[in-house]
């Protein structure tokens, strides 16, 4: 037998084991097929990894990055800092749309972009190639880069946030507002400029107008990582900033407001600093979804759009402190 109809054969055999609800992998495009690695997972994400079943049970890690490729009626790649809420607004959606699995990823948008160009992960030491039916990020920006890549034409802003400090309780170091993170007692955490849409899109904008970037970054863009004795620059700021400020390596960071909401109700020994509007961009964030185009699942993914409008789907959202999205934001255009 010739090899390439060996290559069919085998494929065909595959698909079969699949049963009558399978669908087959997704063809990567040219420069997807092209790439000599995937986008890397950090260490210990397993809690960002999620598989939905039908029956109401929830894989995590490398078990969820496996069945939802496979298994799921829906796979959702989303921007980190909803990572508190999506147990919520999944188990909302899944009530409306009993029988549908959901594969869901909350990672920062930079990383969950790369992988879809990339056309997968690796993770423990595994590749997963893949990529989602739909991709959700703080910024419209990153949408645009998949629109010019061919890879997304259509979006909807689903909701908004606003950027506070978050500091230890009782607010020990007296923390007042963006120009307090000058000081030479303050220790910072900062979400990360690589990828992290909260530094990349408004963050930065921020610490650039109060003149203050250089002092945080000493020039450097990097994550994990030292940047002056005072800053560290996070991996996944959400998780990092209450855990360092906690174990007291921190005393400051800027995070979204939901965050520090969901740390203090998780008990962690945080509060926060609200900020005036020109700081907190609360009139300016916004959180852009859309649909890839080579989406293998577009009905379920109409579904989700859908259910974003409902009552339940804003609810799910705004009891973790999301602000809704108005109804003429919610409705399907071009990305520009």
């Amino acid at each position: 037998m010739p090899a390439f109809a060996a290559v069919l054969f085998v494929l065909g055999i595959s698909m079969l084991g699949l049963g009558e609800h399978a669908v087959a992998a997704e063809p990567l495009q040219p420069s997807v097929a092209a790439a000599k690695t995937y986008a890397m997972i950090p260490a210990n994400k397993d809690d960002d990894l999620k598989f939905y079943a039908v029956d109401g049970r929830i894989a995590k890690g490398a078990d969820a990055l496996s069945r939802m490729r496979q298994d799921a009626g829906l796979v959702l790649w989303v921007a980190g800092n909803q990572f508190f809420a999506m147990d919520a607004v999944i188990g909302a959606f899944q009530a409306q749309n009993p029988g549908l699995a959901v594969g869901l990823i909350t990672l920062p948008p930079g990383l969950l972009l790369d992988a879809i160009l990339k056309g997968g992960w690796r993770y423990q030491g595994s590749d997963y190639p893949g990529q989602p039916d739909i991709y959700a990020s703080v910024s419209l920006e990153h949408l645009q880069k998949l629109k010019r890549a061919s890879v997304m034409d259509d979006y909807h802003i689903y909701m908004h946030n606003e950027m506070v400090l978050m500091v230890a309780k009782g607010n020990p170091k007296s923390v007042r507002g963006i120009a307090d993170l000058a000081r030479g007692d303050l220790r910072t955490s900062m979400p990360n400029p690589v990828n992290e849409g909260i530094m990349q899109f408004y963050a930065r904008k921020v610490l650039e107008r109060h003149q203050l970037w250089a002092t945080i970054s000493a020039g450097q863009e990097c994550y994990a990582c030292q940047t002056t004795p005072n800053n560290w620059f996070t991996q996944v700021h959400h998780r990092e900033t209450p855990e360092r400020i906690r174990d007291g390596k921190s005393d400051t960071g800027i995070v979204w407001v939901t965050e520090a909401i969901e740390a203090e109700r998780a008990g962690m020994p945080v509060e926060s600093v609200k900020l005036p509007p020109q700081d907190s961009l609360r009139d300016e964030v916004s959180y852009a979804i859309g649909v890839l185009n080579n989406s293998r699942r577009p009905a379920a993914a109409q579904k989700y759009f859908d259910f974003l409008k409902t009552p339940a789907g804003k609810n799910a959202y705004s009891s973790f402190g999301f602000v809704y999205a108005t109804e003429a934001e919610l409705t399907r255009k071009p990305i520009p």
